[in-house]
């Protein structure tokens, strides 16, 4: 098959992250099966208007949001070859179905209702969830959409998609295990962009009431955004410069060895698709704590489990304390944790996506 992923970022893009990861890594592996690959997103400074990713063709075309229109373009001329063509949904649509009405898919994480309201509060927020839940429903009826948690799944439902066309596609995982010793001294982890939504002061302020409580304990942040000096203004206000560092955008080594050396990672975004995070420290040994109502991290957080799952800040506080105070239960969810992340591949996410992929190809 030729297939083209339209995405509006890539995993080298600065505000890059998991739905980028999940894409690269399954348009890969169908490389691998033998697929003709082109992935087409947003330019970003630095970045080459082509480039090659293990056999996947990238094309960049345009801006955060000219890249949907010269997206479009893009798949009504050249595009027009393709067998199948993956509409990557991140809030707003490439709007795929205007120019074609076969072989085609949409790829949805999650849905946004959440992050339109904290990113852009008041009309435009208003007017970004208006078009997700009424105007992109409306717009890709017809055709079969992926999604990544059960509980993406039972959102879209909510807003109009029928739940014939959804199937769930778990994410897989590449990273294993480091080897790294565990920090003598009790350290907690963030993975995750530094935007709003992921709720990174929400770590910090387990921090500060855990402070006085555990000795030594210092917190982790790992990942870059555009919120970086909002988060970095928060410890200063909260004086906790000598127990937080940011370590910004770190490659995948480094990245195995912080959550190796932790003792637990934190997760409080308002919402995740799935969490690929959880996995990326499962497969180091370390569990998370993450909020129930983020949607998938309940479950890619299975609860008492391979980590434990709070419904307020307050809950949130008593379960890192809980973690870092119980040894035993501590490592025994990291183990499970670690038992756990090894039933996830991209060869496995894969299979789904490509019999997808088949069929849609097919109708």
């Amino acid at each position: 098959m030729r297939v083209a992923f339209l995405t509006w970022r890539d995993s080298t893009h600065p505000d890059g992250g998991g739905s980028e990861v999940f894409v690269e890594e399954v348009a890969r592996e169908l490389v691998r099966r033998g697929h003709a690959v082109t992935m087409l997103c947003a330019r970003h400074p630095g970045s080459a208007a082509r480039s090659s990713l293990d056999g996947v063709q990238i094309v960049r075309l345009g801006g955060r949001l000219t890249v949907y229109l010269r997206g479009l373009l893009w798949l009504a001329t050249r595009g027009r070859s393709c067998d199948v063509v993956v509409d990557v949904i991140n809030g707003l649509p490439f709007g795929a179905p205007l120019v074609r009405r076969r072989g085609l898919v949409a790829l949805v994480h999650h849905v946004h209702r959440e992050q339109w309201h904290i990113i852009y509060p008041g009309f435009w927020g208003n007017l970004g969830w208006f078009v997700e839940r009424r105007v992109t429903p409306w717009l890709y009826r017809r055709h079969p959409h992926l999604t990544v948690s059960q509980a993406s799944l039972d959102d879209l439902a909510s807003i109009g998609i029928p739940r014939s066309s959804l199937t769930v596609v778990r994410n897989g995982i590449s990273a294993a295990p480091a080897g790294a010793t565990r920090s003598a001294t009790p350290r907690v982890s963030v993975l995750a962009r530094l935007v709003p939504h992921k709720q990174v002061e929400h770590a910090f302020a387990a921090i500060d009431v855990l402070r006085p409580e555990v000795e030594g304990l210092h917190l982790d942040v790992i990942g870059e955004g555009w919120w970086h000096e909002e988060l970095l203004a928060e410890v200063r206000r909260l004086g906790l410069e000598d127990a937080v560092t940011f370590h910004g955008h770190v490659d995948a080594a480094t990245r195995d060895r912080l959550l190796g050396e932790s003792w637990l990672m934190v997760l409080p975004s308002v919402k995740e698709g799935w969490g690929l995070a959880v996995l990326e420290a499962a497969v180091q040994g370390t569990p998370t704590v993450a909020y129930r109502y983020a949607g998938g991290t309940a479950e890619s957080v299975v609860d008492g489990c391979t980590g434990l799952l709070a419904d307020d800040l307050d809950g949130l506080v008593a379960h890192v304390r809980t973690l870092l105070t119980d040894a035993e239960l501590r490592e025994r969810l990291g183990r499970r944790a670690a038992e756990r992340a090894a039933e996830f591949s991209w060869s496995g996410t894969t299979d789904v996506v490509e019999k997808v992929l088949r069929e849609a190809q097919r109708t």
